[in-house]
């Protein structure tokens, strides 16, 4: 399986264009314009370049950033100041990351939560190869080394590895919301390294949708969350119920993968004017009353579903439409493959259990009532379900998304305007209709140059790679073997783990487990920006520039193109940080490629202008012009205008509908699947065994839920994308102050469980199970149902003590608390919205946080 967004269809993140040094002699340097372009500082004045949170336009006085904000002047925060409490119209305005370029460059205005790393820095105890620093990784004193030297660490420990083991004992991790630029991303840019170096072991899917992008190309051919959605302005015109199932979308959507174009938002806002009008109806199904909800103001209905149970409640809403004979036979016959097994399934002939509207209100705590209604509803009338993703990040989350595909083939209107289903809305303003502009290049992983060092084909086939979210057991478990989707993986044995662009400590279930893992390897090596928790679990760390220091470029909208933006160097950068490019390229010159790493020595500009040109030739040749009407200019005035370049939708893209053709004549447009049709039956997953996986949707009990006998905890954990940030980007900057309660991660929990509990308003509590503890700060909102608590992801873990196993996180992080078990044998996704937890009253003095300050030894 190719990794994430290497499959987004517009978005062209893996051009085949060579890459290049910023780094080699200058008098090496190819001729064309090594000096045409000005790249000398604005000292004073607006510099524009992009996030992933949007275009930017930064104000620089005297060689520093006094402002930042939207480069097209929308969605401007409004003055509240504290929007803990707030409504969803307040959430969607109050907030605005775009406002933070100056926070996380570094000190500011007396600011310095940032916590940069101002130089090269090796643990104590690993430099002096004491036998139990793997121990001390996490709770060791720092040491300052020179550039060269950590590069001379580095490079000798990549090879005594590779001599020792070969390519599997080198895990290459990552996660690749660093940076939206072409050509400085780091993932790619250490796969590169890896790669030219003789091969790593690398991942399989991502956190966000581990399971629906392993189930669905078995169901729709495709990976289907991250493609193109209908376009918004055919669901607001033909669409009669808009289903938004498992997400809030006021949260996603004020950020892309490469830079959001904001215009999602704006459809969101035609959506509640068409239900305020009564054009729409609109359905909102999640256990809380989300801001997205909220933000329809009374005009969208709120259906509660218990957490974890959304496959029962779809199967009691097909069973009642089977049983009632108003679901589209012509459509199931036509256009899917195995209905009939899935029926027997539904109506209980397999199993003797009928999967009835009031069997599944047993489950759901949907009214059985409401279940039936939604049968009848969303069957006589254009209907379209918006799936998140929060429902497959669950045990058993392969069943979601193919339950909500079988139910849009039994109402049978996937392909028809405003009908069917998405999994893309939320994200990255899917439905926004795609441009005219012509797709930028980038960077790409290249091909070994030193020879692979697999020890066998066999090797790198079964070890090559490993499913994200299982990195904690391959490091405790190296020679396991795990089932995945259809093939066997066995665990590599990996001595080295070498983390560019995320926060994995972080981000990876069950932190408590993931920390024991992390001291398995002899050597990990970390580029970071900042003291992360898992800079500070490394050995070795390189400091890395911003985004906001070096030169790049993007585009906005994952899916419409809609804007190519400047990434123009805002200030200079820290003296002793690097680009992860320098880095590698010095490595790779270490290491004995470096030649060919750098591909001749091109600038930075150069290659900007490379990639820029490659697409300037396209528009040219093809007679593109911008949304202005005007011809795309060439790179140096692109660059001298400091702007971005908007381009207009084309007919195609605002009548695009997905699986029109396929609707159209499913013989001359099969699917992707081996049946050319939908399989709500899959004998390929079928043959696979699977006991938590068979070859139809069903209802699987999970591990923990609210509705199991001889529960270990109380409440059901939800812990979805923030509001605020990225995953755990942006927590160090002033944007915290607005939401943190009694300096902690905010926890939301029900005014009544809260009065049990002795729980008011900006109290401390202690979130605790089996697996650890954590201290968070209460908000008690009605928002929150009965026994349901909910608290953002991607808060930096603190322990209260680093030098005792198990120690509370007393930032709130929500990661020590979840499970760290498959979703199943077929995708072994992560599981984080299945989680039980215990809440009490915190008692005793807090802990000071240090969640944001270097760590012993770090300047």
């Amino acid at each position: 399986m190719m990794q994430r967004r290497s499959f987004l269809k517009y978005a062209g993140l893996f051009a085949s264009l060579p890459f290049v040094s910023q780094l080699a002699d200058r008098s090496t340097l190819l001729a064309a314009g090594a000096n045409k372009f000005s790249t000398d500082l604005v000292l004073n004045g607006e510099v524009y370049t992009a996030a992933h949170w949007g275009a930017l336009r930064v104000v620089v006085k005297d060689g520093a950033v006094v402002d930042s904000g939207d480069a097209f002047g929308e969605f401007k925060p409004s003055s509240v100041k504290n929007p803990r409490y707030l409504d969803g119209e307040k959430a969607l305005n109050s907030l605005d990351m775009r406002s933070s370029v100056a926070d996380l460059i570094g000190p500011n205005n007396g600011f310095d939560r940032t916590n940069r790393i101002k130089a090269p820095m090796v643990r104590k105890s690993y430099l002096e190869k004491k036998p139990n620093n793997k121990e001390l990784r996490g709770r060791d004193e720092w040491v300052e080394v020179s550039y060269e030297q950590a590069i001379k660490l580095v490079s000798s420990e990549v090879k005594r590895i590779r001599a020792k083991q070969g390519a599997s004992g080198i895990y290459g991790g990552f996660y690749g919301w660093q940076s939206s630029g072409k050509l400085h991303s780091a993932r790619t840019l250490l796969h590169r390294f890896l790669t030219m170096g003789g091969g790593f072991v690398g991942g399989l899917g991502d956190y966000s949708t581990g399971a629906a992008q392993v189930i669905m190309p078995h169901v729709m051919g495709t990976l289907e969350v991250y493609e193109q959605q209908t376009s918004w302005q055919l669901v607001l015109e033909n669409a009669k119920v808009v289903v938004i199932w498992g997400s809030n979308p006021l949260s996603t959507l004020k950020l892309a993968y490469t830079a959001t174009d904001s215009q999602g938002l704006k459809y969101y806002n035609e959506l509640r004017k068409a239900a305020n009008e009564k054009k729409i109806k609109v359905i909102c199904i999640d256990p809380i009353k989300s801001e997205t909800i909220q933000f329809f103001k009374g005009k969208a209905d709120h259906i509660k579903v218990c957490p974890n149970t959304d496959v029962a409640m779809m199967l009691g809403i097909a069973h009642t439409m089977l049983t009632s004979g108003k679901y589209d036979k012509e459509f199931i016959e036509n256009y899917t493959e195995g209905f009939e097994k899935f029926a027997d399934y539904v109506l209980g002939k397999t199993d003797g259990v009928a999967k009835t509207a009031k069997w599944a209100s047993g489950i759901s705590k949907v009214p059985e009532k409401q279940i039936k209604a939604l049968a009848k509803l969303f069957f006589e009338n254009r209907t379209v379900l918006m799936a998140g993703w929060n429902i497959q990040r669950q045990h058993h989350g392969e069943q979601a998304h193919w339950m909500i595909v079988t139910l849009a083939s039994m109402i049978g209107q996937i392909g028809l305007p405003g009908g069917g289903f998405g999994l893309s809305f939320h994200y990255s303003n899917g439905g926004s209709p795609t441009t005219n502009a012509p797709v930028l290049g980038g960077i790409n992983v290249g091909k070994a140059v030193i020879k692979e060092n697999w020890k066998s084909t066999e090797e790198k086939e079964r070890s090559g790679a490993i499913p994200v979210a299982r990195i904690s057991d391959c490091l405790l478990n190296p020679g396991k073997t795990l089932q995945y989707n259809g093939r066997v993986i066995t665990y590599p044995d990996i001595d080295m783990i070498y983390w560019v662009g995320g926060n994995p400590i972080v981000h990876q279930q069950n932190v408590n487990k993931n920390l024991k893992a992390w001291r398995k390897p002899t050597t990990v090596v970390v580029n970071d920006i900042y003291w992360t928790p898992s800079a500070k679990m490394a050995d070795i760390v390189f400091p890395i520039t911003t985004s906001y220091e070096r030169n790049d470029l993007s585009m906005t909208g994952d899916y419409s193109n809609l804007n190519i933006c400047p990434m123009k160097q805002v200030v200079a950068p820290m003296p002793k940080a690097k680009s992860d490019y320098q880095v590698f390229a010095d490595l790779s010159s270490a290491c004995g490629f470096g030649d060919a790493f750098t591909e001749g020595g091109k600038t930075e500009m150069q290659w900007l202008e490379e990639f820029y040109t490659t697409a300037y030739n396209r528009a040219t040749n093809a007679g593109i012009t911008t949304a202005e009407g005007e011809a795309m200019p060439d790179f140096k005035k692109f660059w001298e205008d400091n702007k971005p370049l908007t381009f207009a939708p084309t007919a195609e893209g605002e009548a695009y509908v997905r699986y029109a053709d396929f609707r159209e004549d499913p013989i001359l447009n099969p699917l992707g699947t081996p049946s050319g049709k939908i399989e709500i039956f899959s004998e390929t997953i079928a043959k696979m065994d699977y006991k938590d996986c068979k070859g139809h949707p069903m209802w699987f009990e999970p591990a923990e839920w609210l509705g199991m006998k001889n529960k270990p905890a109380e409440f059901a954990l939800t812990s979805p994308h923030p509001i605020n940030r990225l995953h755990s980007q942006l927590s160090n900057t002033r944007l915290r102050d607005s939401y943190a309660v009694a300096d902690r991660e905010p926890i939301w929990i029900n005014p009544k469980d809260a009065k049990e509990k002795g729980i008011k308003n900006g109290d401390l509590v202690r979130v605790y199970n089996a697996r650890g503890e954590a201290l968070l700060g209460a908000i008690v909102s009605d928002m929150m149902p009965r026994k349901v608590v909910r608290i953002f992801e991607g808060a930096w873990y603190d322990p209260a003590d680093a030098q005792q196993d198990g120690s509370m996180c007393k930032n709130g992080c929500p990661n020590m608390l979840t499970l760290d078990i498959p979703t199943s044998e077929l995708a072994d996704a992560n599981i984080a919205n299945t989680a039980l937890v215990n809440i009490e009253k915190f008692k005793g003095k807090a802990p000071e946080l240090t969640a944001f300050m270097p760590p012993k030894g770090a300047k």
